[in-house]
């Protein structure tokens, strides 16, 4: 296949996920033939092909065929909760990998693969439970006791972490500041790359479309900016960022087009790759990066700061919208934190922290031209001016009915962590549905495959899109293999930018060019080459083969 493909909406498209777990089995033991076991065998054996050539959703439905046949095999149960994994479905596998209790035999496997689950689904405690029980039945079990101390060692700093933040009144863009005027943070002597320019009048450091170019040629070749660069970088986007509501307004005025990037999880050289397919941002094509810049892709610094380069540059030529990754909880977890610490210290870590809860948490494009429907579009949402708008979101809609567009803009959002228990899930349900929702297949709303946030169907989808007055709602945070899907009758649009990701999944990715009369076009991309540095490669703690 070509590097970029075009394809126009309602083009074919694949499905997210595997099915959900069974809630009761099929079969009794007393119904087991001797010919439901052979089937059983003959399937698992394809299915495991297809799990070595990483087709893993192929995988995950091929078992569950098999577990048709005979849902007694623990071996079935334990294959398919792998194959979730890889999908990212940790409630789904954590459902198969706890069916294996009942198997005494591969109580070891069962243990190591729920504890994975937990570790995803940020529940580290968890995971301590299983491995302790791992090593019960193997206690000279040298990596399960490994894993054992890391998320230990993790849950200790979690606990120790909590316990500072409580008493730090300082925010880290404040301190950096404080920092910076106090002589603590000066250009290093010895730094011979791309010079941020400095404004002739007030001496402060500003920005060129210039530096952005040889700052992103210093990446390509493998090196890095000094720390004081990164710093009046990230501090130019916070001043931005910080200004913008949580509900960002995109107008496309006569002339003017967006292209809608997905996640890219620190994939830099396959950025660059997009970066060429969508034309560098500017005021009449400005891009939206709906999240997920982080994590995950071992250049993950790489990839923030050329996305708040362009913000600082151009605040109405690059959009960016927070995704549930930028986030402490799965930065900690998924490697932005070590990779951040590693390249420029703990200090500047901290700073990405604080700005990434600055970060818009949606953005609603409007367009300005009537749309041109056709007679079967008699359905389209149209927006109170008679033009389409979407609805750009990383995750999705909500666990409750009535939530508007007012009432998102409306969220407080900077300094504010959006964790799985404590005061923010008290205070707003609605920042964790934002980041963290998927759509199902079945209507009303569900448990999530995630085992975070809950699924939405395709009836919530229109009810919501109709009281908002919402053409589409465009969203990312899940992989797909063609780097795009359209479900819930047009109304859902997933998009994905990370190809090959984690370096095995084998999709490619693709964005979303929305033009002033809300017309869409999606182009899809292959993967790049990039230099041999696996995924996860600063993850801390040890964890990142649990992870992956």
């Amino acid at each position: 296949m070509s590097d970029s493909e075009v394809s126009l909406a309602g083009g074919e498209s694949t499905l997210p996920s595997s099915v959900p777990s069974p809630e009761l089995l099929k079969l009794t033991l007393a119904e087991l033939t001797e010919e439901n076991k052979e089937k059983a065998v003959e399937i698992k054996a394809e299915a495991n092909k297809a799990f070595v050539a990483h087709e893993f959703k192929r995988a995950a439905d091929l078992y569950t065929q098999a577990l048709d046949h005979n849902p007694f095999d623990a071996t079935l149960w334990c294959n398919r909760a792998y194959a979730r994994i890889k999908l990212e479905e940790h409630g789904y596998a954590h459902n198969d990998a706890s069916m294996l209790l009942k198997s005494n035999a591969l109580s070891m496997v069962h243990l190591t693969r729920r504890a994975q689950c937990h570790l995803q689904m940020l529940k580290p405690q968890l995971a301590i439970g299983d491995f302790k029980k791992v090593l019960a039945i193997e206690p000279h079990n040298k990596s399960i006791k490994q894993q054992l101390e890391a998320t230990q060692k993790l849950v200790r700093r979690i606990e120790f972490e909590k316990a500072i933040e409580r008493e730090e009144e300082m925010s880290a863009a404040l301190r950096c500041l404080e920092i910076i005027a106090d002589g603590g943070c000066e250009l290093d002597k010895t730094y011979t790359g791309p010079q941020l320019p400095k404004d002739a009048t007030t001496g402060k450091y500003t920005i060129t479309l210039e530096f952005i170019r040889e700052m992103m040629k210093l990446f390509k070749d493998g090196k890095a900016l000094p720390k004081r660069y990164v710093w009046e970088i990230t501090l130019g986007a916070y001043s931005v960022f910080e200004k913008e509501p949580s509900l960002v307004e995109l107008i496309l005025e006569s002339g003017r087009s967006v292209d809608v990037i997905g996640d890219v999880h620190g994939q830099y050289f396959d950025v660059l790759k997009l970066f060429q397919l969508t034309g560098e941002p500017t005021e009449t094509h400005p891009l939206l990066m709906n999240g997920d810049l982080v994590d995950r892709g071992s250049w993950s610094v790489e990839v923030i700061l050329t996305a708040f380069a362009f913000k600082w540059l151009y605040p109405t030529g690059m959009y960016v919208n927070r995704g549930n990754h930028e986030t402490k909880d799965m930065n900690r977890t998924y490697g932005f934190e070590g990779e951040a610490k590693h390249k420029h210290g703990e200090q500047t870590y901290k700073l990405f922290a604080h700005v990434f809860t600055a970060m818009p948490l949606a953005t609603l494009i409007s367009a300005t031209k009537p749309p041109v429907l056709s007679p079967r579009d008699k359905t389209v949402i149209i927006g109170p001016d008679g033009t389409r708008r979407y609805f750009v979101v990383h995750g999705g809609l909500f666990s409750k009915d009535g939530v508007t567009l007012d009432d998102i803009k409306k969220i407080e959002r900077i300094g504010q962590q959006p964790g799985q228990e404590g005061l923010m899930c008290k205070r707003t349900r609605i920042l964790i549905d934002l980041l963290w929702t998927d759509p199902q297949d079945a209507p009303g709303r569900g448990p999530s495959r995630r085992g975070v946030g809950i699924s939405f169907g395709p009836d919530v989808t229109k009810r919501w899109c109709t009281e908002n007055k919402v053409s589409a709602i465009i969203r990312s945070h899940e992989v797909r293999q063609d780097g795009y899907t359209i479900e819930h009758d047009g109304l859902c649009i997933t998009v994905f930018s990370a190809p090959n990701y984690v370096d095995q999944s084998g999709n490619l990715g693709a964005f979303i060019r929305i033009d002033d009369a809300g017309t869409m076009e999606f182009i899809k991309f292959d993967k790049q080459w990039h230099p041999p540095l696996k995924p996860m490669h600063y993850a801390q703690g040890g964890l990142a083969s649990m992870l992956m």
